[in-house]
């Protein structure tokens, strides 16, 4: 084994890590939205209103993480911005209304949005120079991230802890963690001659058309997550713990095909994956709009989880090879991604006031479907081979 096929793998293992760190700040937060919902003293309209600030955040703070790379190279970027973001997990718990709570909001997403460009960057490359596919199994690190967060969460919420005792801790904790495992990415440097990427500017159409996919993925995933337990209590009469039980197994079995996905890229490339696993999710989404029960009901939204979960990260694998800049390219792909995960909730709820739920996900059917036609464009392929700085 050569040095530098040493260096690559332990980098592999390094930027995995940094996903479950980015994850784990997620689900500490998530857990504790309740308390900082009393502490701010909000509404719930007045909740909602700030829980679209991350999102607003993390787009328009996107684009830096390039020029952040650029400038500093990628283990001191990734170091800094990782670190940026652990530690805004300790804001928004400390905002006495709602203002603060907004401005709070505003810098944690854009923090989340720069680290979550820089990661997936490094990760595209780490992958490239492995020739084989690791980033399903990358985001699949982070739903285990988030899960443990919010298990943290979940105890420090039932002990009573408040949040700014909770968050400052797991701040600190998960900035060490990150600081640490930084140290082993790879550290990779622009050459001399090389031009800075622009501070905004508009990712490669390429990248858009991927991002279309994206957008038809997260859309699905984000309508399941906050859409099922409903579905099955409202459409189905379901008991509230069998509801709850079908939002758990679409995230269950998102995140087990995500662990598990990278094999199934590498036998069948990214094309046939997503093709099929449009298909997967296009069968779930008919199962659960013609549901007699909630058995088929809870197994249509598994298939949906199965066949949505690889198609994020294959996206960015693919936006990585789409120019010279990955980091734009991604940056573009995760902006629109972030604005379906925000606007989907919203839309499926508007589209079961105007017509039913069950026309709601005739939708995400529909869009699930696209993933099928569509998964072509995952095939782009322009990037040549790096001759970029190692770790030394």
């Amino acid at each position: 084994m050569t040095d530098d096929t040493t260096l690559v793998r332990r980098s592999r293992y390094a930027v995995a890590a940094v996903f479950c760190v980015h994850g784990a700040v997620t689900g500490s937060f998530a857990t504790r939205v309740p308390w900082i919902q009393e502490h701010a003293g909000v509404s719930a309209g007045q909740l909602g209103l700030a829980l679209a600030f991350p999102a607003l955040g993390a787009a328009l703070m996107m684009p830096l993480a390039a020029r952040v790379s650029h400038r500093f190279g990628t283990r001191t970027a990734l170091r800094g911005l990782l670190a940026l973001w652990t530690l805004s997990l300790i804001l928004p718990s400390f905002a006495p209304g709602l203002l603060t709570l907004c401005a709070a909001l505003l810098i944690y997403g854009g923090a989340a949005g720069m680290a979550d460009v820089a990661m997936n960057a490094l990760g595209v490359e780490v992958e490239h120079r492995l020739k084989k596919s690791i980033m399903s199994g990358l985001h699949g690190l982070w739903s285990a991230g988030a899960l443990l967060g919010s298990a943290v969460g979940t105890v420090a919420a039932h002990q009573n802890l408040s949040a700014q005792v909770h968050h400052v801790v797991a701040a600190v904790a998960l900035t060490l963690v990150g600081a640490v495992v930084c140290q082993f990415v790879l550290n990779i440097h622009p050459e001399d001659d090389e031009e800075p990427p622009a501070r905004f500017a508009l990712p490669p159409k390429s990248a858009l058309l991927i991002g279309a996919v994206g957008f038809c993925a997260v859309f699905a995933e984000g309508a399941s997550l906050d859409w099922s337990a409903v579905y099955l209590r409202d459409i189905l009469d379901s008991s509230a713990g069998v509801a709850a039980g079908a939002t758990t197994g679409f995230a269950l079995t998102m995140a087990i095909a995500r662990l598990t996905g990278d094999a199934v890229v590498d036998r069948f490339g990214a094309v046939r994956t997503v093709r099929w696993s449009g298909v997967i999710a296009t069968l779930g989404g008919l199962l659960v709009v013609v549901a007699p029960n909630a058995v088929v009901a809870m197994a249509g939204f598994g298939l949906i989880g199965v066949g949505i979960a690889v198609v994020v990260p294959l996206a960015f694998a693919a936006a990585g090879r789409t120019g010279d800049n990955a980091s734009q390219a991604i940056a573009g792909v995760a902006t629109i991604t972030y604005a379906s995960g925000l606007v989907a909730p919203s839309i499926i709820g508007g589209i079961a006031q105007a017509s039913s739920l069950t026309v709601s996900f005739v939708v995400v059917t529909a869009l699930a479907a696209c993933l099928a036609v569509f998964a072509r464009v995952l095939s782009t392929s322009t990037r040549t081979a790096p001759g970029d700085v190692l770790p030394r």
